[in-house]
């Protein structure tokens, strides 16, 4: 049996061969962005022996800001997930006029600065704000709290998932939600058995890059919320005050902050390669 040759590996081989100082080239250029990218990151462990990370992360200080910051992202989370989810399958799913602006005016705050995040929250929700009368009629203080916080989080974090939902569910073939119809399932049957599985690779993605973001806020937090330990000071807050006064308690924080970080994109890596697909059976019924 004669040999098979895959022609476009033979291909690429050939221009690989062909041109190898255009390799090296392109080689040199991605070996100069990682040392680069990887050297300040490097730079944090070689700068504190890990038994004082250990030391420094066991303080009053570190234990608020930890308690702060899982209090309102797990709390901005959850509301992303509930409120983003079927916001992002009927923006990928429905065609209407303006859809586009829509969909444009949601990821806005994707390129916004963070502190003018921070004021447009005060504009909106602060004391002397649009709303601020209202909820201080309703008894409810937002501003320089830890609902502020959230609201923070919600604000920079939640169009990350939104924008992923939107692209997932659009990836989403539209055939195999049509048969689970035609098989007798609801709209929302649908949707839970066979759109929301086959998009949830997307959306778990979403979900990670998300809460990374949320973890990492700044800005609109330190502009809406203030910094007040054991109240609205989260950990980057944390991180930017230990500065000031103790250097190798900033580089434990920002240790810790690099290690979550890490396993959060080790999670959506291997969420990338994981892959599943709906049987349309048992989708009848309502």
């Amino acid at each position: 049996m004669p040999r098979v040759v895959d022609p476009l590996r033979r291909s690429w081989t050939g221009v690989s061969f062909r041109w190898r100082p255009f390799t090296l080239v392109l080689a040199g250029a991605a070996l100069l962005a990682l040392v680069f990218l990887l050297l300040p990151i490097l730079a944090i462990f070689l700068e504190i022996a890990p038994a004082e990370i250990g030391r420094q992360l066991g303080t009053d200080f570190v234990v608020d800001a930890l308690i702060v910051t899982a209090r309102a992202n797990g709390i901005a989370f959850a509301v992303t997930l509930l409120v983003g989810t079927p916001a992002g399958y009927f923006l990928a799913t429905r065609r209407f006029p303006g859809r586009t602006l829509l969909i444009t005016l949601c990821e806005l705050p994707l390129v916004l600065p963070p502190v003018v995040a921070g004021i447009g929250l005060l504009a909106a929700f602060g004391r002397v704000g649009l709303l601020g009368g209202t909820f201080d009629a309703l008894g409810i203080s937002i501003g320089f709290t830890n609902l502020a916080v959230t609201f923070a989080v919600l604000l920079v974090a939640g169009p990350y998932y939104l924008r992923q939902a939107i692209a997932a569910f659009e990836a989403v073939d539209p055939n195999l939600v049509a048969a689970a119809r035609t098989l007798g399932a609801g709209p929302g049957r649908a949707f839970r058995r066979v759109a929301l599985p086959l998009a949830m690779t997307g959306l778990s993605a979403g979900a990670a890059l998300a809460f990374a973001r949320g973890i990492g806020e700044f800005g609109a937090t330190l502009m809406f919320a203030g910094s007040f330990q054991g109240e609205t000071q989260t950990f980057t807050l944390a991180i930017y005050q230990a500065f000031d006064v103790d250097f190798d308690l900033a580089l434990a924080l920002g240790a810790l902050l690099v290690l979550v970080s890490a396993a959060i994109l080790l999670g959506v890596k291997l969420l990338g390669s994981w892959r599943s697909a709906p049987a349309l059976g048992g989708v009848r019924g309502r």
